[in-house]
């Protein structure tokens, strides 16, 4: 076969399974999970030998230690994978839920109904635990999942499917309902983005390459988001202890994730007493400060910001801080930089407070609070398999609820319309 009519089979097959997975019951889509939970304590022994058979190629193409470690499937991390299978398993199941009821005045009994999307193809970069966690919520959702992590786990992600299809097939379900693509080429990704006749969305995770090549060649929809350029305002009236704990949190609790805060914006009669506390704090946590220059007066060991720093994604221990004249300064430089991701103000003003709120337009705007909540599992959804920004028909972080979509049912008693 070529790659072309192995693509399109895969497609087709998993919109095949998809008709079947819609309508399984909740307690069979759940035994599927725990019998993939049992099956990866069994054959930790055989993930692990296909995962270093992924290492071992990582090393001779001198990925960093780094990309090694995420690549690593670890005693600890099939716990993990095993633990997001049971938060997946407890959670409600949203396929068939009726959101909105009512009658209209000829009679008609019109509802709101939660059904899967079909079928759901993700493509993303090194952590195979992505293949069982994102397996996971696309069943659960009633989904057909076509998966393609990178290239370096390609032995991983493989041994992965094959436990997911037996747990599957074990249910009497099909193994179609969750496929890894079985080959390494890149072309397989281009051909997979084609396939609008069988697939409902894609979903990309990873760096803004990968996202920017899939919406590219992408003739499905795409949910997506580019980068995360977060920020945190820091308005003329806040305590500053809860300001500095918060900012430190925000950068630096886990400062490569896309939810990290990057631009510090400070209004200009709170940076006299805030500015040196956070610059100690971020100085001691080992942060570069990057800012303007009134930041560099009251921030000697800060260098200066140039114009690329108020759109950078930086994914490190750097924070790039400017000093604005008023609420409507900081928001219009979020407007310009941001990325629709998490934005946050540190306020005791509600009138500022709320006009932030109702402002600013990313996926999660924050109050006294830190950028690092813009998580499914922070946030209670449980799980999640990304965050948008694109505003298709999820915005933030997408749980379960954010896999399906609702159509109209209309229940009759003859009407014929006029």
């Amino acid at each position: 076969m070529t790659m072309e009519s192995t693509i399109q089979e895969i497609a087709r097959n998993a919109r095949l399974a998809s008709r079947t997975l819609a309508v399984a019951s909740t307690a069979k889509k759940n035994q599927v999970l725990q019998d993939l939970a049992r099956r990866l304590t069994d054959l930790t022994p055989e993930i692990q030998a296909e995962n270093r058979k992924d290492l071992e190629a990582a090393r001779e193409k001198g990925l960093s230690a780094a990309m090694l470690d995420r690549l690593t499937i670890s005693d600890a991390t099939i716990a993990a994978m095993i633990q997001g299978l049971n938060e997946v398993t407890a959670l409600e199941d949203p396929v068939g839920t009726i959101t909105k009821t009512w009658t209209r005045p000829n009679g008609l009994e019109i509802s709101k109904k939660r059904i899967p999307l079909g079928v759901i193809a993700m493509i993303y970069e090194s952590r195979p635990n992505v293949t069982v966690d994102a397996a996971a919520l696309c069943l659960k959702a009633g989904n057909s999942a076509i998966l393609r992590g990178g290239s370096e786990a390609f032995f991983s992600n493989t041994i992965l499917a094959r436990i997911i299809g037996d747990a599957l097939e074990n249910a009497e379900l099909s193994r179609e309902s969750v496929q890894v693509l079985p080959v390494k080429d890149r072309e397989a990704i281009t051909l997979l983005l084609q396939q609008e006749a069988f697939i409902d969305l894609v979903i990309p995770r990873g760096g803004e390459a990968l996202i920017r090549f899939v919406v590219k060649h992408s003739t499905i929809p795409v949910l997506k988001h580019y980068k995360g350029v977060c920020h945190v305002y820091v308005d003329h009236a806040c305590d500053i202890d809860k300001a500095v704990s918060i900012c430190i949190n925000s950068k630096t609790q886990r400062p490569g994730v896309c939810n990290a805060m990057e631009t510090l914006l400070v209004h200009k009669t709170m940076a006299p007493a805030f500015l040196p506390r956070m610059a100690e704090a971020f100085t001691q946590a080992g942060v570069e400060m990057r800012g303007c220059p009134q930041t560099l007066e009251m921030v000697p060991n800060a260098i200066l910001a140039d114009d690329n720093d108020w759109e950078a994604e930086y994914l490190d221990l750097i924070v790039a801080i400017r000093v604005v004249d008023t609420m409507d300064q900081a928001m219009d430089h979020i407007a310009a930089f941001g990325s629709d991701h998490t934005d946050v103000i540190l306020t005791s003003d509600k009138i500022n407070a709320d006009t932030f709120v109702n402002s600013v337009s990313s996926s999660m705007v924050g109050v006294n609070v830190s950028t690092r909540f813009n998580d499914g599992g922070e946030l209670g959804l449980g799980a999640e398999i990304g965050i948008s920004t694109s505003k298709l028909h999820a915005f933030g972080p997408m749980g379960l609820e954010e896999l399906t979509a609702t159509k109209f049912v209309v229940l009759g008693k003859g009407q014929t319309r006029l």
